[in-house]
């Protein structure tokens, strides 16, 4: 005679499928963070010049205005061109 819960429906199957793979993705990703963390970059290559770093104001303009503009740009002509076309009614 078996001992346990006997499930006909094949949910609670699909369920541990669903959580270990589940499982499998996180545990994969956590290993991929701690394989590249920054402890790596602390030993210089051959060759390896960095330049100067970059202040403030030009961090923020090269990753939040230049992206942000460039975005406001592009909407202006998509809008821009979608006037100047035909009307359709």
């Amino acid at each position: 005679m078996a001992s346990g819960v006997r499930y006909v429906d094949g949910v609670s199957n699909k369920v541990n499928k669903n959580t270990l793979r589940a499982g499998t993705i996180v545990a994969g990703a956590t290993l991929m963070l701690l394989l590249s963390s920054p402890a790596f970059a602390l030993t210089r290559d051959d060759g390896d010049d960095p330049g100067p770093g970059l202040s403030v104001i030009e961090t923020l303009g090269l990753f939040v205005a230049i992206p942000v503009g460039l975005y406001l740009l592009i909407a202006a002509l998509v809008t821009v061109g979608g006037r100047s076309g035909k009307k359709q009614g």
